[in-house]
């Protein structure tokens, strides 16, 4: 019975990891965009 638990916790778990990184991708890339796009306007200043 112990291993029934298991199996659905890490079915939950791998749910929720998969669900984690659709929701955190866009903010990934938006992140990267800005960290880019400030990098270069810092770049061209100096």
């Amino acid at each position: 019975m112990t291993n029934v638990f298991r199996a659905v916790a890490d079915v939950l778990r791998q749910i929720a990891g998969a669900i984690a990184t659709v929701v955190t991708l866009p903010f990934r890339a938006v992140a990267r965009l800005f960290g880019g796009a400030s990098s270069t306007a810092h770049g061209r200043r100096a």
